[in-house]
């Protein structure tokens, strides 16, 4: 099938194929999925205008809910930090998709860029993951207490066989104002500050709607290496985030394209609700599986994904 936006053709059934398969692996890590489906429309499917970053946007409004609703149904959205993120990464969504279309509409420039990001926020989690190995800091001992924690919960309650062993204890909000945000789980305090939250959201949204992945996608790496929370309660935060600045980029990517007539700018909308309707299977099954699969494990896949990215976007840089 011809979609006519992208000026590509592809069959019907392999965009929500590959966005099922993305996307169950990405959102247990807090990432909707569009950070691997815009390397792949671009170098497989040669679909490189900046209206792939609105496409990939669309993806986003139709696959994240089922994600979201898992985790709402669960107990494990904190909601303050929620909202933080769309507070600080609205805005900054609307200056990423300027700056792509005005001035980084050559794709190949678009991945360095990127490329400097991702390596950026993958080798900071790589050495966060090396550390906790080796045990060399006081965040390995907290990290480790905790995931017993989570162990001798599941113990007791497989014990005395008054539930399911592998459904996580919810989140418990503390307090909320406008200097810090705190909440508990599994008897484990947070407390974070509301306006370091926001001006790290401002920034990775200004990325964000750059690259066409939403304000909130890239948002859980740094909730878990510079504020230490755990991969349990932000993955659904990021998400809804990225949901929520994904309508807004959307909106913005369609209201400037009359703008610049001589490129593509509104999203290939088919090729989104395909992508999405594919991302919105994966996305429900993998925040179902989230809770069995190691916060450990899910950190080194999150780092993998971003690091790997990051070199097959230099690779494209200097191949040509």
């Amino acid at each position: 099938m011809l979609f006519h936006t992208a000026g590509i053709e592809i069959a019907l059934w392999i965009p929500p194929l590959i966005a099922f398969i993305i996307s169950f692996f990405t959102s247990m890590g807090g990432v909707s999925g569009a950070f691997l489906l815009l390397p792949f429309q671009m170098s497989f499917l040669g679909y490189t205008n900046p209206s792939v970053s609105a496409t990939n946007q669309v993806f986003n409004i139709v696959a994240i809910p089922s994600g979201v609703y898992r985790y709402c149904k669960e107990g494990r959205m904190v909601w303050p930090l929620t909202w933080v993120v769309v507070f600080g990464t609205l805005p900054g969504v609307f200056i990423g998709a300027w700056v792509r279309v005005a001035y980084l509409p050559n794709p190949i420039h678009f991945k360095l860029f990127a490329a400097t990001v991702l390596f950026y926020i993958g080798f900071r989690m790589m050495k966060d993951l090396l550390r906790k190995n080796t045990g060399n800091s006081d965040k390995v001992s907290s990290e480790q207490q905790f995931q017993k924690m989570v162990r001798r919960h599941r113990n007791k309650v497989a014990g005395l066989g008054v539930g399911d062993p592998m459904v996580l204890k919810p989140v418990t909000v503390t307090h909320f104002n406008l200097r810090r945000i705190g909440y508990t789980f599994y008897d484990e305090a947070f407390d974070i500050s509301f306006w370091g939250i926001a001006i790290l959201s401002f920034i990775v949204g200004i990325v964000g709607g750059i690259y066409g992945i939403g304000g909130g996608s890239i948002i859980a790496p740094f909730f878990v290496t510079f504020f230490g929370l755990p991969i349990f309660t932000v993955a659904g935060a990021a998400l809804m985030g990225t949901f929520i600045t994904s309508i807004a980029g959307v909106i913005f990517y369609q209201i400037i394209a009359p703008f610049y007539p001589n490129i593509s700018v509104a999203p290939d909308w088919l090729l989104g609700i395909l992508f999405g309707l594919g991302g919105m299977a994966g996305m429900y099954l993998g925040a179902y599986c989230q809770k069995f699969v190691p916060a450990k494990v899910i950190k080194s896949m999150l780092a993998g994904i971003i690091i790997f990215t990051a070199i097959k976007y230099v690779a494209v840089f200097w191949g040509n």
